[in-house]
């Protein structure tokens, strides 16, 4: 090829290498934009701040529940509800625990005051019949095993009674009888106490201890021992020591609604204490004949009356 043959290929080479040097920018990369990449860093930061504070205003304003942030291990960021934890606020009152309710430690009172007699409290009373009761255990060990009677614990009796007590020539000193009574339902007998208590001391017991069926066949039955509640000794005929505090007390049917006592000239009616009756006054002349007892039913009538049961003593001496 000739050198004017040529020439033309030199000028397209040229041309070509002029185009290419221009066009140098288009082909290579661009320079890394570093301060339009800085202000988006900056804004994303202040996007996150700005998320933390308003979770933190939820969980101030959470009244129970606690929120937690998550991370952006998912590649997404956001909150979860967390387990509740319990409210610690000041405004909740304080737990006050129940009480234990206290277990009765004595004996159950009569069904009326007025059988508390001679300004007797039921406290004393309770007082003189827990002692009796352990006075009676003290001499239970003297006696054979076989002989033995428990008499149990003040707590299983009823006080129907409480007086003074005049002091005889068959035992000297003033005090007060206190009489309880133990219903048993299990082996169905009836147990009762007149004690006597002289000094702070128990000075005497009578205890009666039998089934609930009534001896005499009728619907009222006096106490077989209830005699030293109403007379003073026989050492003493005649010269009883004046006022004298006087009860008498015994069992009824339920068919038996009133029972009337009459004593030294006087007649009152008995009160009627869960199938017991009791009755008091105060002597102020010698007598000769014991209390004089009758029972009525709902209609009036008298179902019982002392004078026709054989089983009572009306005389004294």
């Amino acid at each position: 090829m000739t050198e004017e043959q040529r020439e033309p290929e030199k000028g397209f080479e040229e041309q070509l290498r002029e185009l290419m040097a221009e066009d140098a920018y288009t082909i290579r990369p661009s320079a890394v934009p570093y301060p339009t990449i800085r202000r988006r860093g900056a804004a994303e930061r202040r996007r996150r701040v700005a998320a933390a504070g308003a979770v933190l205003v939820a969980l101030a304003a959470a009244p129970v529940g606690a929120y937690a942030v998550s991370g952006n291990g998912g590649g997404q960021g956001g909150t979860k509800l967390a387990a509740p934890l319990p409210s610690t606020s000041a405004s909740q009152p304080p737990v006050t625990p129940t009480p234990v309710q206290s277990t009765p430690v004595g004996p159950a009172g009569p069904a009326t005051p007025g059988q508390l007699l001679d300004g007797i409290t039921l406290a004393q009373a309770s007082d003189g019949l827990e002692k009796c009761l352990a006075y009676d255990r003290e001499m239970q060990k003297h006696q054979k095993p076989a002989t033995r009677i428990d008499l149990g614990d003040a707590v299983d009796y009823r006080i129907i009674l409480a007086q003074n007590s005049t002091g005889d020539s068959n035992a000297p000193g003033d005090g007060i009888f206190v009489v309880a009574v133990k219903e048993q339902t299990q082996q169905p007998q009836l147990t009762r106490l007149i004690c006597n208590i002289k000094d702070g001391e128990a000075s005497g017991l009578n205890s009666s201890v039998g089934g609930l069926t009534f001896d005499n066949g009728g619907p009222v039955m006096a106490d077989d021992n209830g005699g030293k509640l109403y007379r003073q000794s026989v050492l003493d005929n005649g010269n009883w020591k004046m006022p004298f505090r006087w009860s008498t007390i015994g069992r009824f049917e339920p068919s038996v609604t009133k029972v009337t006592v009459s004593y030294g000239g006087s007649t009152s009616e008995a009160v009627l204490d869960h199938g017991w009756f009791v009755a008091s006054g105060v002597l102020n002349q010698q007598v000769t004949l014991a209390p004089h007892i009758q029972g009525y039913d709902s209609a009036g009538e008298v179902v019982y009356d002392s004078d026709d049961d054989k089983g009572y003593t009306r005389e004294l001496y």
